[in-house]
């Protein structure tokens, strides 16, 4: 019998969700439009015409859904909230009716002994900001800031972990360049304005909460970082490596860790935008001390020179559009990795998820990591007496908590883990097919079911050790 995989007592098991994913009640209580309201109601933006009007309902199931947490022994929930449920202009004073269901949400969670982990932005800014211009208006940063403060000083007495942004690299390109994503727009330019204006937002959040809280609480963000593989050791290939890592990597832990976007992403893009937006004073705005980095993994990416046949589609698992979400990046093939893949057609490669944390703890010597979100969309179904059984998604959790158990054996500083997701939910232009979540939703009646891979992490979480793949 091999030796059992063990995590250190302190390590945190947790899940994670979205705001405009699962709460539902986008009317309710002075919550304005998103961008994700809007663009979820234009026709053809996601699949079916879905949206998040009612979701999984959690803004009125949250004690049910808490006390699920609190019985499959989760210790740690990474929750989001609604800017346009706090602040529903992006201006001005908070609605307290806003603040108050996250009172409720936090209150609920400590009194089960569960730590919540806030995200300030999970990609719902408030449609009225959009229309003034959006991310790429440098005043949306500068009223992101405000929001953090508000929210910082309702809830900083009593929520510890913080996290600014959600995986700005998707707010900017699928948002802004790809268009898959709310508020939809392709304009690459826009697309890197949009990433300059996500870092300031991080750096001047980070200040404005460090100002509204306790200084025990600790500030963190999501990056979605890819892991950036050569197809092959051609000189030409890694060179289209530097250029999508600098893209999806460096534009983002560049000015955050080390206060300098890399030289090599200035000049690969200099034919698409001036940077000219980015002011003196705003690489040290955006260069503030972190507590912690969050990373979202999920399947590695594989890149190359591009061949005889650029029309090809892009094989880069970002969703389907005649944008690439790649500015300045046509000359580079995304090629589709190999091996076993999910309902959303990303390759299980746990190895990229230890590749990942050992990077960034080189990259950032000394900052503990979390494993923010890492999860797989199945075609779950219920049997005839109602159980889920889902087998593939226990063994992608087992396969990639195991990588991180190895990372932390060399040497990384990863305290805790974040399925993703909770529960099946609004997967975004996906609409309701995708089923990412450890709990089964049966969106007609909000009945809620436990997967086994739910009862499998729940072991995991209560014991601190892998339960072997066939106990459940």
């Amino acid at each position: 019998m091999p030796e059992p995989v063990t995590f250190p007592p302190t390590f945190l098991w947790g899940a994670a969700t979205s705001a405009y994913q699962i709460e539902g009640a986008v009317r309710e209580d002075g919550r304005t439009p998103s961008i994700w309201d809007t663009f979820s109601h234009t026709p053809g933006k996601t699949a079916g015409g879905e949206n998040g009007d009612i979701a999984n309902d959690h803004y009125h199931l949250y004690r049910d859904d808490v006390a699920l947490m609190a019985e499959l022994g989760l210790t740690a929930y990474r929750f989001s909230v609604s800017w346009p449920r706090v602040q529903p202009t992006g201006r001005g004073p908070a609605v307290q009716r806003g603040l108050d269901f996250y009172r409720r949400l936090v209150d609920e969670l400590l009194s089960h002994d569960i730590k919540p982990a806030l995200t300030l932005y999970h990609w719902d800014l408030p449609q009225e900001l959009e229309d003034a211009g959006g991310w790429p208006e440098r005043d949306t940063a500068l009223r992101f800031a405000e929001y953090a403060q508000i929210v910082g000083e309702a809830l900083g007495d009593r929520v510890e972990q913080w996290i600014t942004l959600n995986e700005p690299w998707c707010s900017a390109f699928l948002g802004y360049g790809s268009g898959v994503h709310a508020p939809g727009r392709t304009d690459p330019a826009a697309s890197l304005r949009a990433a300059h204006h996500l870092n300031l937002a991080h750096g001047l959040g980070t200040s404005a909460l460090r100002a509204a809280m306790p200084a025990r609480n600790s500030i963190a963000v999501s990056l979605n970082s890819s892991v950036v593989r050569p197809n092959s050791q051609d000189p030409a290939d890694l060179a289209a490596v530097q250029r999508i890592d600098d893209l999806a990597n460096g534009i983002f832990h560049g000015p955050m860790l080390h206060g300098a976007y890399p030289e090599t992403l200035l000049a690969a893009t200099a034919s698409v935008t001036d940077w000219s937006y980015v002011l003196d004073g705003d690489l040290a705005l955006i260069n503030q001390p972190l507590d912690a980095l969050g990373l979202n993994y999920y399947t590695p990416t594989l890149v190359g020179a591009a061949e005889a046949a650029p029309d090809a589609p892009r094989a880069d698992g970002h969703g389907v559009s005649e944008h690439s979400p790649w500015p300045s990046a046509d000359d580079v093939m995304f090629h589709q990795t190999p091996g076993e893949r999910t309902e959303m057609g990303w390759t299980i490669d746990p190895t990229g998820l230890h590749e990942l944390i050992m990077r960034y703890t080189r990259e950032a010597p000394g900052l503990p990591l979390y494993v923010t979100e890492n999860g797989a969309a199945y075609d779950d179904k219920p049997e005839p007496d109602g159980s889920v059984h889902d087998p593939e998604r226990i063994a992608y959790l087992q396969g990639h908590l195991s990588a991180v158990r190895r990372a932390i054996t060399d040497g990384a500083d990863v305290r805790g883990y974040y399925l993703w997701s909770l529960m099946d939910n609004f997967e975004w232009s996906y609409g309701y097919g995708k089923r990412f979540g450890a709990v089964y939703v049966d969106y007609a009646t909000q009945a809620r079911t436990p997967k086994s891979s739910a009862l499998w992490y729940g072991k995991a979480a209560r014991t601190g050790a892998l339960p072997t793949v066939d106990t459940e």
